[in-house]
């Protein structure tokens, strides 16, 4: 029987795209009492979400932009048992939302809970970001005494870094490859990208000023040769790069991108991976390194990788520095 749960369930690993816009690019279940006895077997918490459908611009959001997120939706068809209830039905929805005392005509909720329907942590609700959906399910994880995959990890930080009000700067070296690795490893940093300035080479990148500030970024950077001159019209960065580098900053110039972004993994078999910038940015930093990857990316990523290696005099698209979701659900067509 279990073998049989298993084998069903993994029809569902690839998403279609048949769902409402609600609803987003996730494979729902639909029956409550069939999905706790799935999550018994296949030792999985489940999350519920009650939806409008149809719905307002809020639940429509909810659903073009939090669940058609590919990492999110790969987390929760993965490490969860996806299951929706319609809050403006009736029948068997009501049902539901009645024993969790939900409210009909409602804008989303998310509910994680056990194989008993228990909550295993605090329902979501008035958040509707990725960011909240993210943490809820790592916070899920935890308590369930799951092992947070680290690609979950990596996309909360990304979330983080990016939100708010991002910072640019740029600062020249011997070589941007490296400078890029160097500063794309920084804690706060969100982006990086190798170009040319004042006929030097410079890497530009922005970073998140409630997480890092300008001083440690361009003091790390300095410490291994990758801020030899920084270009800058703020006068306290002016100051403070004097202060760093012993060098007076230099007024912004003329900026350009090179060629090739993220040099070690444009040279690489993961270019021809689907991802996020922040995550080709991590990447491409272990990559320098030599160190491997493969721990950054989804299960499904790393079935992609596995298929190119098994298929590689197959004309595989480079897909790194394409948009992410675009990408994603092309890519995708490999795995079925």
């Amino acid at each position: 029987m279990i073998y049989l749960l298993l084998s069903l369930w993994s029809l569902f690993q690839t998403p279609v795209n048949s769902n409402p816009e609600e609803l987003g690019k996730v494979t729902w279940h639909r029956n409550y009492n069939e999905v706790l006895k799935l999550a018994e077997n296949l030792d999985k918490p489940v999350f519920i979400l009650f939806q409008e459908v149809p719905g307002c611009s809020t639940c429509k959001n909810y659903g073009n932009h939090v669940l058609s997120h590919p990492l999110i939706v790969e987390a929760i068809e993965d490490e969860f048992i996806p299951l929706v209830i319609y809050n403006n039905k009736g029948g068997a929805d009501k049902s539901v939302l009645e024993k969790y005392n939900e409210p009909t005509w409602n804008n989303p909720v998310v509910r994680i809970v056990d194989k008993n329907g228990k909550n295993i942590v605090r329902r979501l609700y008035s958040n509707y970001s990725q960011q909240g959906v993210v943490q809820t399910m790592i916070n899920a994880l935890l308590e369930s005494n799951k092992i947070v995959p680290e690609y979950l990890h990596l996309l909360r930080e990304e979330l983080e870094v990016k939100q708010g009000q991002l910072k640019e700067s740029y600062v020249s070296m011997y070589c941007f490859w490296t400078g890029e690795k160097i500063i794309g490893n920084i804690k706060g940093v969100a982006e990086t990208e190798a170009g040319f300035m004042d006929g030097k080479e410079v890497v530009r990148f922005k970073y998140n000023p409630d997480l890092v500030n300008y001083s440690t970024i361009v003091s790390q950077a300095s410490n291994q040769k990758c801020a030899d001159q920084v270009y800058s019209n703020d006068p306290d960065e002016q100051r403070l790069a004097y202060q760093l580098t012993n060098r007076k900053a230099r007024m912004l110039k003329s900026y350009r991108a090179d060629k090739t972004p993220k040099y070690y993994l444009a040279n690489s078999i993961y270019k021809h991976l689907p991802m996020s910038e922040y995550q080709a940015q991590k990447i491409n930093v272990r990559l320098g390194e030599n160190e491997d990857p493969s721990d950054l990316l989804s299960p499904r990523q790393q079935k992609l990788i596995s298929l190119i290696r098994k298929n590689r005099k197959k004309d595989w698209k480079i897909l790194f520095n394409r948009d992410f979701t675009d990408a994603w659900w092309t890519a995708c067509e490999h795995l079925n």
